[in-house]
């Protein structure tokens, strides 16, 4: 027991002392969701590349999965959800300097029963059952500590074994709510298939160069079914346009909606919900649980919905789309309209350079 803890010491050492210098660096003015962002919107300071960003968050996985043999890409799975639900609730966020995305409140860390609200040392944390280890090998368990917090949440996931259904189980019992062991699941699954974090580029939903148009349409009435908000914008294209994923995603949903006839769902690792609907049918290759890629065709145009299985032509051939964020408990809709005209230029930036 004394060589592994000796040995665990000396390899957490080892790590803190490679990864120095780029593990807590600062976020600076870069998106690495994916997401456009604004001048002001994020702290002024020397450039940072997002590849720089993933490369040091992979290193941390990954030394974190040698000493736990926990597999990076679960590890990253917990980090993002954790990222996502931060960013649903900034409130919470409180120290966005850290490259981690998890946050454990205080009393989970310390132990609800221990009487020091500042207790930092590993083995009173541990006497009063609180989550709080030292992964970097200082004698310290701190919170705030990139290498401590993911080794903590790995050691909580390590105890209820290394198997897949035990990885779901561990879920679990940290966040008692399937949605989450869902939302985590499908991470690890687009993180061990591309075997990369760099997984937020984007695609218009409809090819460049065809005949569609669209408008911001997002929040006016709708009747059919009951008064209602339309959640979402109408890309009006002829019957039959290929229609394209808008990013790297899971299919979480397919098959036929009253109100968006054929429907499909694609889930991000945004923790965003991408829905295509009024589609005249689907690719043979998007099945529910498949990965798909930015741009990869998903079905076509069509005017299905407002009616029984098969209803078609109530109104012109059109893409509904829309998008939903997680919030870990409920989902909402928000206008797709600015990030569909940020895609649609970026696409069209790409194609241009590429044909020079």
């Amino acid at each position: 027991m004394q060589d592994r803890f000796t040995s665990r010491l000396t390899y957490s050492f080892w790590i803190k002392t490679l990864l120095a210098g780029t593990l807590l660096l600062p976020f600076l003015p870069v998106d690495v969701y994916g997401e456009p962002t604004t001048a002001d919107s994020k702290p002024q300071a020397v450039e940072q590349k997002p590849a720089d960003i993933f490369a040091a968050r992979r290193h941390l996985y990954e030394s974190i999965g040698q000493m736990t043999q926990i597999p990076w890409y679960r590890l990253a799975a917990i980090d993002q959800y954790e990222r996502t639900i931060s960013r649903a609730h900034p409130k919470d966020r409180k120290h966005p300097d850290r490259l981690t995305g998890i946050f454990m409140t205080s009393p989970a860390w310390r132990g609800w029963l221990n009487p020091d609200e500042t207790d930092q040392h590993p083995g009173s944390i541990v006497f009063f059952n609180g989550y709080g280890r030292d992964g970097s090998g200082d004698g310290v368990a701190d919170a705030n500590n990139d290498l401590d917090i993911l080794y903590s949440m790995a050691s909580i996931i390590q105890n209820y074994g290394t198997k897949p259904e035990d990885f779901n189980i561990a879920l679990w019992e940290y966040y008692h709510n399937s949605r989450a062991v869902q939302r985590i699941q499908q991470f690890a699954k687009l993180y061990e298939h591309f075997d990369s974090l760099d997984l937020f580029g984007h695609a218009f939903p409809v090819p460049l160069g065809t005949n569609y148009s669209y408008r911001s349409t997002w929040g006016t009435k709708r009747s059919w079914g009951g008064y209602r908000i339309h959640e979402g914008t109408d890309i009006f294209a002829p019957h039959g346009l290929p229609v394209r994923s808008t990013c790297y995603g899971i299919v979480e949903i397919k098959g036929w909606n009253p109100f968006g006839g054929w429907r499909i769902g694609i889930r991000d690792l945004n923790n965003h919900y991408h829905y295509y609907a009024h589609l005249s049918g689907f690719d043979k290759n998007a099945h529910i649980g498949e990965v798909v890629t930015p741009g990869q065709v998903l079905g076509w145009v069509g005017s299905s919905g407002y009616g029984k299985p098969g209803t078609q032509g109530k109104f012109p051939p059109h893409l509904h789309y829309g998008i939903y964020r997680d919030s870990g408990l409920n989902e909402w809709s928000f206008d797709p309209y600015p990030n569909l005209k940020h895609w649609e230029q970026e696409e069209r930036k790409q194609k241009k350079a590429k044909s020079k």
